[in-house]
């Protein structure tokens, strides 16, 4: 996991992973079958990870909520535990031709967790809102991963966090 984390799928050869799980290749493909199923596993692993959605505060509001988000998510990325970045969010967005369904899982993946998030600030929003506050927000904490991939600060991240939430223009409302 921690390698993909770290280099991508594309940059992680089978000569790395079986030198870090300390097996051959034959053994590799025997518990595997293949790569891009271990790259599975690994993806699964790092998705139970308590980072993340996982690691929200209870919000009274719309905007504490938001600040909550944005906060575990740069907590995630910048925890020093970690690999730097966020694994689903960095791993693979440019990839060959033949990796384009793995890409388009970890799309889904992205998919999934803006559904998440959308669906929490319905608490707050009517459902069209809802979603595009959700894109809104993926698309930022997509940029907090690159940051944090290039070596941003949590106390970097915090000032973007701060920008986000005062950017926001008011929707306090409740459906």
């Amino acid at each position: 996991m921690r390698l993909f984390w770290r280099h991508g799928y594309e940059g992680v050869s089978i000569n790395d992973l079986t030198n870090a799980i300390g097996i051959a290749p034959p053994s590799l493909y025997a518990a595997f079958g293949s790569k891009a199923a271990l790259y599975r596993e690994a993806l699964d692993r790092y998705a139970g990870l308590p980072r993340g959605l996982r690691n929200l505060s209870p919000a009274k509001t719309l905007n504490g909520m938001i600040k909550s988000l944005l906060r575990s998510g740069a907590d995630a990325v910048t925890d020093p535990g970690g690999e730097g970045g966020c694994m689903v969010s960095t791993g693979m967005i440019q990839c060959a031709s033949a990796h384009a369904d793995l890409a388009s899982e970890l799309a889904d993946r992205r998919r999934r967790t803006r559904n998440q998030i959308a669906g929490a600030l319905m608490r707050w929003l009517p459902k069209d809102s809802a979603h595009s506050l959700a894109r809104y927000l993926t698309a930022v904490m997509l940029g907090l991963a690159i940051q944090a991939r290039d070596g941003a600060t949590r106390a970097d991240l915090e000032e973007v966090i701060e920008e986000v939430v005062a950017g926001l223009r008011p929707r306090e409302w409740k459906r």
